[in-house]
């Protein structure tokens, strides 16, 4: 007669939920590696035969297919170690929003500069001391010109610019300190 079976599992491996949790885990850092482009697919450093899995689910274009892709993804993803991946990929999403915060920072006081208000110019110069202020006062006074007479708006992209310059300057400066 064969041993009671035990209802909980030994301590020394993982239960079935834990194993299942972790390989849909994988499998859904498989697909945010699918959703990268081959540029950057380059630059992960991907064991061979993933990285042909992850080509390959790039021309599958039925659901089934490339749903089943995506388990074989997973399914080769136990094989590697999956930290530095999930490292890369959330230093580049990190990145990109990073980016997207800056654009939307130098929109905001762009048009702030440009909206008459008095004190946006002095506290733009508190915050980003070392800009320069003289051709700071020309690209506003400008592109103010241009908004009132409907010209094409080739100041206030420049001085759109010119912003962003200045805080990527002034966050390379904090950074350095």
């Amino acid at each position: 007669m064969a041993p009671p079976r035990s209802p909980t599992p030994p301590a020394d491996r993982p239960s079935k939920t834990q194993r299942k949790r972790e390989m849909h885990e994988l499998q859904a850092l498989g697909e945010r590696i699918v959703a990268v482009g081959e540029t950057r697919l380059d630059a992960m450093e991907l064991p061979e035969r993933l990285r042909e899995a992850v080509v390959a689910a790039h021309r599958i274009s039925s659901h089934e297919g490339r749903r089943r892709q995506l388990q074989y993804i997973g399914r080769l993803m136990r094989e590697v170690d999956p930290e530095p991946i999930r490292a890369r990929l959330d230093a580049w999403q990190n990145a990109a929003a990073t980016h997207a915060a800056e654009h939307r920072r130098a929109e905001a006081w762009r048009e702030r500069l440009l909206s008459d208000d008095p004190a946006a110019l002095s506290e733009l110069l508190i915050a980003c001391p070392a800009i320069d202020e003289p051709r700071l006062r020309a690209l506003v006074r400008d592109a103010r010109h241009e908004r009132a007479q409907a010209q094409p708006p080739r100041r206030f992209r420049e001085l759109f610019r010119f912003l962003k310059a200045a805080f990527e300057m002034a966050v390379a400066d904090a950074a350095s300190l």
